[in-house]
């Protein structure tokens, strides 16, 4: 299993209006395309020297084939909307996990 993260600070203008946006369509967007089996919202309980507030958004995958093909396929539509509705006040990282064991 792959976990696609994404880790975003969001500044504090934008919070509630990105943080309904992001519950209510963008993650659900994601999982529409078909290509993730869940998805998880976690708040990031470290407070940033440059202020804001961040969240990890957690997608899970069975491989890295299907990864690959939602970065081809979908990413850059949902990337955009993001960056045309939040701009510079949004800062997004990803990371891709792979998923040894749970316990």
């Amino acid at each position: 299993m792959i976990i696609y993260n994404v880790t975003i600070n969001i500044h504090e203008s934008v919070h509630d209006q990105w943080l309904a946006w992001m519950q209510d369509k963008h993650i659900k967007d994601v999982l529409a395309t078909g290509k993730f089996s869940s998805a998880r919202m976690v708040k990031v309980l470290i407070e940033e020297e440059m202020g804001g507030t961040t969240y990890s958004i957690q997608y899970t995958t069975e491989n890295k084939a299907t990864l690959e093909q939602y970065y081809l396929e979908d990413a850059p539509r949902l990337r955009d909307e993001g960056l045309a509705l939040f701009g510079d006040k949004m800062l997004a990282f990803r990371t891709e996990l792979e998923l040894i064991s749970e316990y």
